[in-house]
């Protein structure tokens, strides 16, 4: 049990001595609360196998905006009644400010080793992940990278990686057998895909070396140029053409798109490099990441996987619900926050939440 301001990392550093760890695992987690992580429902690199915040959060401590002190959840899962702890996770501080968690904590797997497989086209490498998927092969982890990303990467934590369009970095965990196992099947579908490159960790340095460039990725960009980073979630099955969807967007607009992501539950995390002092640019910008966002909503996905809707998306959101979908959700907000003072001109668009703001807009 923690309190909610406590980082994410930390978690895991007060438990490993004893073999255990926390598994949502964000590429800030050195520095994000676990507070943020439970508003945005955040996942990670391992969430394909062990889930996102939400299928490790047991209980919260929540005040809401009565002064009231509510428990929910507790130190079991799948608690009785409704499943309030599920609204919660991913409510982006609509519903009360949770100030404590009951997290799940892990026993630490007997060992875990990546590879990593190189191809030269993007549509090729999401076509190997919806093959891995498909073939029932469950890896702790499935991340993907383009060439911009690679060799920015490369060029910033020097991780040995190959000269290629595409690159997917896939782990497996469990004992000697079982990763031998695991590995031999996933390196036989990727050479159904004619990888120019398939590398497997010989040791837990090279390992090492291979998740900095990944975890590096979004400082590394930021070296190189402004970006706008994007997060929307897509049927792993529809990675091929939401790549390539991606890739014309970014012609017609003229802006380039580095794509890093959790390829492994459909998780993508487009970067759009832009100049923020050219006049122009970051209207630009925004206008081509609401079309990436709509995209997913096309292929069967999301807004938001992990980042949240916020104000950005706000508007978006008619996109993806009907008005009875949103009227639903507004009516979950009244009964938590019926004067609508917790972050009330987020998530929903303003016109739709205008009339139940009427209190707040008057005092104003």
């Amino acid at each position: 049990r923690v309190q909610t301001g406590r980082t994410n990392l930390s978690v895991t550093g007060a438990v490993e001595e004893d073999g255990f760890f926390y598994a949502p695992d964000p590429s800030s987690q050195l520095a994000c609360a676990i507070a943020g992580n439970i508003a945005m429902n955040s996942g990670g690199a391992h969430c394909l196998k062990y889930g996102v915040t939400t299928n490790n959060l047991m209980g919260v401590t929540m005040v809401l905006m009565t002064g009231e002190i509510v428990e929910i959840g507790g130190a079991h899962l799948d608690a009785g009644n409704l499943d309030l702890l599920g609204l919660i996770c991913g409510s982006e501080g609509q519903l009360g400010v949770v100030t404590e968690a009951t997290l799940r904590i892990l026993h630490k797997p007997e060992g875990a080793r990546p590879v990593l497989v190189g191809f030269d086209d993007n549509e090729v490498a999401g076509a190997c992940v919806s093959d891995i998927i498909k073939a029932g092969v469950l890896p702790v982890a499935i991340e993907f990278m383009d060439a911009l990303c690679i060799k920015t990467c490369e060029e910033f934590a020097q991780a040995g990686y190959p000269d290629c369009q595409a690159l997917l970095i896939i782990e497996v965990e469990g004992s000697e057998a079982e990763i031998d196992d695991q590995l031999a099947r996933i390196v036989k579908i990727a050479n159904q895909h004619n990888p120019v490159e398939v590398r497997e960790s010989k040791s837990a340095e090279e390992s090492a070396a291979i998740w900095l460039g990944r975890k590096s990725a979004f400082g590394a960009m930021g070296q190189i140029s402004d970006y706008m980073c994007l997060d929307g979630t897509i049927p792993v099955s529809e990675l091929p053409m939401v790549l390539r969807r991606i890739g014309e967007l970014s012609d017609q607009f003229g802006l380039p798109v580095g794509n890093v992501f959790h390829a492994g539950d459909g998780n993508m995390h487009p970067l759009i490099l832009f100049d923020a002092n050219k006049p122009g640019d970051l209207e630009l910008c925004e206008e081509m990441g609401a079309e990436i966002l709509k995209l997913c909503v096309d292929a069967g996905g999301c807004l938001t996987g992990e980042h949240g809707v916020g104000i950005e998306k706000r508007d978006l959101m008619t996109y993806q619900y009907a008005p009875a979908d949103l009227e639903a959700q507004l009516a979950v907000k009244d009964v938590f926050d019926p004067h609508w003072l917790l972050n009330a001109a987020k998530v929903f668009p303003l016109a739709v939440s205008h009339d139940r703001r009427a209190e707040q807009i008057a005092a104003e």
